[in-house]
């Protein structure tokens, strides 16, 4: 007895399934196992106004939203940090989110900060909402991350001014957490003297007066918002402003704003927003 022939069309169904469900399978494993430790090296330039001649060509590497936790692999950070000390930065700065608290986070946070990369000239950092703890009002976590990040070498900005090598590092405090006092950061700024400016919510920006300040203005916080449908704005943004996504955008006022993608993660899914540390190069 002869089967009867499957009909084309089918067969072309059948086939168009088949290739939906092992497509949607591979696009669902890379978004879950692959892009979320696919780390990027973005290679910029910042040109940055007054920079003294012997900044001029330096390495200043920016690492935010690292979060270390049970949810993100300390290995991945690690291995991430070995790549960035290879580079022998010259400074490095930090823009928040240390941590993210669960059963995970001291031990976490006992096994990579001793490994966090510092620059041959200088480091500082800024906390994060996160680094506060729970609804971001625990000042007790604020605290111990900024103790563990003291004995790693890298002060923490709290809305005050460090002086790396000629360049002024204005970090603020963050905006959820309700530590964000602009008048007090700038006026900590000598005027004439190169400046860059912290924060780690880029919706700061729009806080109060930043008349006295023209500059640069690096961020993290929004991940890039983790997954973004090509060619068009990512759906989730932890953000008022839809527009500070990631990347470099120009502001008003002689201001410009950068923001990091992100390190980790809150939760382990990205698609087309892989992990990010920024490499500038001083000019």
């Amino acid at each position: 007895m002869h089967k009867r022939p499957m009909k084309r069309k089918h067969f072309t169904r059948r086939n168009i399934l088949r290739i939906g469900i092992c497509g949607g399978a591979a696009t669902l494993g890379y978004t879950a196992l692959v892009e979320p430790f696919f780390l990027e090296l973005v290679e910029r330039e910042l040109p940055i106004a007054n920079l003294p001649e012997s900044l001029k060509g330096k390495t200043l590497v920016q690492i935010s939203d690292i979060h270390v936790s049970a949810r993100v692999s300390s290995d991945f950070l690690l291995e991430s940090f070995k790549k960035v000390a290879a580079l022998k930065p010259d400074i490095v700065v930090y823009t928040g989110d240390f941590v993210t608290l669960d059963e995970g986070t001291e031990a976490g946070m006992a096994k990579v900060f001793p490994h966090l990369p510092t620059g041959a000239i200088g480091s500082a950092a800024i906390l994060g909402n996160h680094d506060y703890g729970v609804n971001w009002v625990e000042e007790s976590w604020a605290e111990k991350i900024t103790g563990s990040l003291g004995e790693a070498g890298i002060p923490v900005l709290r809305n005050e001014v460090r002086d790396i090598g000629g360049l002024q590092v204005l970090g603020f405090g963050d905006l959820w957490a309700e530590k964000f006092d602009l008048a007090a950061g700038l006026s900590a700024l000598t005027p004439g003297k190169a400046a860059l400016a912290l924060t780690h919510n880029p919706d700061s920006v729009d806080h109060g007066d930043w008349s006295s300040y023209q500059g640069w203005i690096l961020a993290g916080h929004t991940h890039g918002g983790q997954c973004k449908p090509p060619f068009l704005p990512p759906p989730l943004l932890p953000v008022t402003n839809r527009r500070y996504t990631a990347g470099h955008l120009a502001l008003s006022g002689g201001r410009d704003l950068y923001i990091n993608r992100a390190l980790g993660f809150l939760r382990q899914v990205r698609f087309n927003v892989r992990p990010e540390v920024t490499v500038f190069t001083l000019c």
